[in-house]
């Protein structure tokens, strides 16, 4: 049986739009509809034979054609896997020969451009490595492989993991309102499973770059502990809470997709009375400083994560709530902000195991004066900092006592998880000149609520809480003690069976189905 110690396996033009959006003619009463299809989906009708990989990989391409660069114009997809028909026969091949490829046959994956691949370039979402290999897939992208799964394509991604907006592709689009930003940094691949360009997709997770993408485009994001999902041959941006995961449009895909020895299966925690009984804290003060609670925008997003709220209450759950985690912003500005110390020699270090690489330390990238400006100046603010000053320190010091004071709270109070909003303000408008701004206000998202579970280390499961009166999407974020995956997911499903939030774009939904 495949598997791995901990893997994450979690892992022309189209005519006109509406041929992207056609369904398979297969013989038979029954036809494959891409849009929504599921991991289970897509293996009950390749078991049923009413459809093959390379049919199902002709759709996607035909969909990120026609939405991607054409139409809508989201700009999710940084390079197109040029054997993914090839690699699909194979696999149709392999099916008919000795049945599936492993658990996950044929499921077709959108991975970040900041994954190491050794057969299509890997960006960093900087246009000085859009003709960059790496001479070796990363881990994750080899245990998706052996797993059966089909790398249809690399995601544009915020430059060197951060924000919205890369040199390599420019700003990545929202699936729901394009003049909209995609969250960051893992907006591609949020724009793109959204949209339904892939079966699922790879994120990175620094401070929210899996869960901000998934929130603000209406699908299913998780940040994993930390030590669960193999790192290697990812470009780092701060090794002390860089992590992947998956990001998918169900939490049952979420589940599948993490494969491992503990448990044997994440989607046997998986039950839609989960939330009957769960005790949950319900944070509803202010993460970030940016938060404006007397605004209108504001109220938007409140008036959603309130409801949210009622519904976990009819779905069974015993409230906390409010529930207060003192001097929040403060802590974590010292504990996550304040942490400049770790990125250069971690990208330095990533660039010299790649004798290829056509930069050798973070400096020269800089000096090459190609990166978007609003990122390079973020990045200049680590220049010349290590972990040897004593002011790492003083955020190890922060972030222990936080953890302290988090534990202790949830024992005093008996939780199960947390509950708060991801972002307390509605996703931003794009202004025209962002990519020449010198600062975007909105980088890191208005009154982002998500540095709380890398600074604690927790995991996090972001799932769609509806829409805003604007018809934005909204995101409420789960978040449990480590290694406490089971019970996060067990939480958010329930959650998402009750409540079925989760709706297509209809820029990307049109045609018959």
């Amino acid at each position: 049986m495949w598997s791995a110690a901990v893997a994450i396996a979690v892992v022309s033009r189209a005519v006109t739009i509406i041929a992207a959006q056609r369904t398979v003619d297969l013989p038979g009463p029954a036809s494959f509809t891409v849009v929504e299809a599921t991991i289970d989906d897509v293996q009950a009708a390749l078991r049923a034979r009413k459809l093959t990989c390379r049919r199902l990989v002709d759709l996607y391409l035909e969909r990120i054609h026609a939405y991607d660069k054409a139409g809508p114009a989201l700009n999710a997809v940084q390079t197109i896997n040029p054997r993914a028909v090839q690699e699909a026969e194979q696999l149709d091949a392999a099916f008919s020969a000795s049945g599936p490829a492993g658990p996950l046959h044929c499921v077709a994956v959108l991975v970040k451009d900041q994954i190491d691949t050794s057969d299509m370039p890997t960006t960093h979402g900087f246009v000085g490595f859009k003709d960059f290999v790496p001479a070796a897939d990363a881990t994750i992208v080899t245990r998706l492989k052996r797993a059966g799964a089909l790398i249809l394509g690399k995601a544009t991604m915020g430059e060197f993991a951060s924000g919205y907006l890369s040199s390599a592709s420019g700003p990545i689009r929202n699936a729901y309102d394009p003049r909209r930003s995609a969250s960051g940094s893992s907006g591609g691949t949020g724009s793109g499973i959204a949209a339904n360009f892939a079966t699922i997709g790879i994120g990175e997770d620094t401070g929210g770059s899996i869960r901000g993408p998934a929130a603000v485009n209406n699908i299913v994001g998780l940040r994993p502990t930390l030590p669960l999902v193999s790192r290697h041959g990812m470009s780092p941006a701060r090794p002390s809470t860089d992590t992947l995961g998956p990001i998918t449009r169900t939490v049952r895909d979420t589940a599948i997709v993490l494969v491992g020895h503990t448990p044997a299966s994440y989607t046997d925690a998986l039950a839609r009375d989960g939330l009957r009984g769960a005790r949950i804290g319900i944070i509803r003060e202010r993460m970030h400083a940016t938060a404006d609670p007397k605004s209108e925008d504001y109220r938007k997003v409140r008036a959603v994560f309130d409801r949210a709220v009622g519904e976990l209450r009819t779905l069974g759950a015993q409230l906390v709530d409010p529930i207060t985690i003192p001097d929040v912003i403060d802590r974590l500005n010292k504990a996550y902000d304040g942490n400049v110390f770790e990125t250069e020699a971690a990208m330095n270090k990533y660039l010299a195991e790649h004798r290829n690489a056509p930069f050798r330390t973070l400096r020269e990238i800089l000096l090459s004066g190609r990166m978007v400006p609003s990122r390079a100046l973020t990045l200049m603010s680590v220049v010349g900092k290590s972990t040897d000053d004593i002011g790492y320190l003083q955020v190890l010091r922060v972030q222990q006592e936080t953890r302290q004071l988090v534990f202790a709270l949830m024992a005093d109070q008996r939780l199960d998880a947390f509950m708060y909003a991801t972002f307390d303000h509605q996703v931003g408008v794009m202004a025209d000149d962002v990519m020449t701004r010198p600062v975007v206000e909105d980088f890191a998202g208005i009154g982002n609520n998500r540095r709380l579970s890398p600074v604690l280390g927790f995991p996090a499961v972001a799932v769609p809480a509806g829409f805003t009166t604007d018809g934005v999407p909204v995101g409420i974020e789960f978040m449990a003690r480590p290694f406490a995956e089971p019970t996060l997911l067990k939480i958010a499903f329930s959650y998402e069976q009750g409540t079925r939030h989760r709706t297509p774009p209809a820029l990307t939904s049109s045609g018959p189905r």
